[in-house]
């Protein structure tokens, strides 16, 4: 316990700490958020704002392991996953940013850097193509289906925690509750450094809140919700707890489903929207939610999906 205490203390201060030094060099570079004039009108105040913050979270992840020396072959595969969507992200920010391009890499282009990492995943992972069932308590071998769920949920799960980076402070906040009960779920299955892993992410995304909370010094970025969003994915997959993570990250699957929906939905109803505005945060907003109000909710919301989660693998 004391390592664990002491790996989530060291993740927070190294994430607090570099946060200034950070904003202030971001600031000397220009490295300022570009808002789509397409995007809501009090967002336009945002633009300027210096990006890639996911910087602070990495920092705090990667330090706090050298410290505490956690680099097992679950955690070094975890990091590996958390490090390589990072890039993708940190390149995505860098067209955005420097190159002046608005919209990124191509969704083509995220797609192959992403099979890439899958195809990482499945070579230095022994798996055994077995799967966790939640609230049935038994594991089922899917045979080589088993790589497509990988694929899936990697590629999902990193573009939902995407897309719930809209509001200052939501996507951090709403991945508190996620990453603390991956690490009770490693701690209780014997894998006290995936443990110590999450709460790595948990200390860093505290100490980033710091300057991200509204009104937000330093936006996350593409490189820090990717990095999010392949830590939590590789959690999920080491733990065994695929599925789990389905509820688990309930908010990710909300932002991400009201896309798929709006979108499909504009299309066959030709024009007709379901939604003020998708992904789900902003439909809110429209609505006349304050940020600090929807991303309040949201978290609430992330909570009570963790606590659920929790209650089914201790079931």
């Amino acid at each position: 316990m004391f390592f664990l205490a002491g790996i989530f203390i060291t993740a927070f201060i190294v994430s607090a700490a570099v946060g200034p030094v950070l904003i202030h060099f971001l600031h000397k570079l220009g490295f300022g958020q570009s808002i789509r004039e397409c995007g809501l009108e009090n967002h336009i105040k945002k633009s300027g704002t210096p990006t890639m913050g996911g910087f602070m979270i990495l920092l705090g992840i990667v330090v706090a392991l050298f410290c505490w020396n956690n680099f097992t072959s679950f955690v070094i595969i975890a990091l590996i996953l958390t490090l390589g969507y990072a890039a993708i992200g940190f390149i995505d920010d860098y067209i955005k940013v420097v190159m002046k391009r608005n919209l990124g890499l191509t969704a083509a282009q995220k797609v192959i850097m992403q099979i890439l990492l899958v195809g990482v995943y499945i070579c230095y992972v022994d798996s055994e193509q077995i799967i966790w069932l939640p609230g049935l308590n038994v594991e089922i071998s899917i045979g080589w289906a088993y790589y497509i769920l990988v694929f899936l949920l990697m590629l999902g799960t990193t573009n939902a925690v995407n897309l719930t980076d809209g509001l200052d402070g939501l996507v951090a906040c709403v991945s508190l509750p996620v990453t603390l009960v991956f690490a009770v779920v490693a701690y209780t299955k014997g894998h006290t450094d995936l443990s110590g892993f999450a709460l790595t992410m948990t200390g860093s995304c505290l100490g980033f809140l710091i300057y991200n909370h509204y009104p937000a010094k330093i936006f996350m970025g593409d490189t820090g919700s990717l990095a999010l969003g392949g830590g939590i994915a590789a959690l999920a997959l080491l733990t065994r707890t695929e599925l789990l993570l389905i509820l688990l990250g309930g908010i990710y699957v909300a932002e991400a489903a009201s896309i798929i929906i709006q979108v499909t939905y504009f299309r066959y109803s030709h024009g007709k929207r379901i939604f003020r505005m998708s992904p789900l945060h902003h439909h809110f907003e429209l609505g006349g939610w304050k940020e600090p109000k929807v991303v309040g909710t949201f978290t609430v919301a992330s909570c009570v999906f963790s606590l659920l989660a929790l209650w089914l693998w201790f079931l």
